[in-house]
């Protein structure tokens, strides 16, 4: 039964949707109830732990992507963008300026 119960909560989305200390409290709960030892506990919480991380960092990565095509799309420019068009425009400044000191 705890097995199924381990299996459940290392799976799914919900888990990156909680906070990581509501994660360490189920865990904890869970270790206490299962009547786990001390060191099953501790191995049951790093494996918790693990899995929250990857999840949260793949759905940060999905929702990254997903505002990256949305931006695309409404054609909508970017910091890195504007930066590039700044840094293009300094540079276009200063090879006028020079054109205009070298005809003088």
């Amino acid at each position: 039964m705890i097995d199924l119960v381990k299996k459940t909560m290392m799976a799914g989305i919900g888990l990156a949707l909680q906070t990581r200390d509501e994660v360490e409290s189920l865990a904890k709960e869970f270790t206490e109830k299962g009547k786990m030892s001390e060191k099953e506990g501790e191995k049951f919480f790093e494996a918790l732990m693990n899995r929250y991380d990857e999840t949260k960092g793949m759905i940060e990565t999905r929702v990254e992507k997903s505002v990256r095509e949305f931006l695309k799309k409404a054609d909508v420019v970017t910091g890195d963008e504007l930066k590039a068009l700044k840094k293009e425009i300094r540079e276009l400044k200063k090879a006028i300026s020079k054109e205009a000191e070298s005809r003088k």
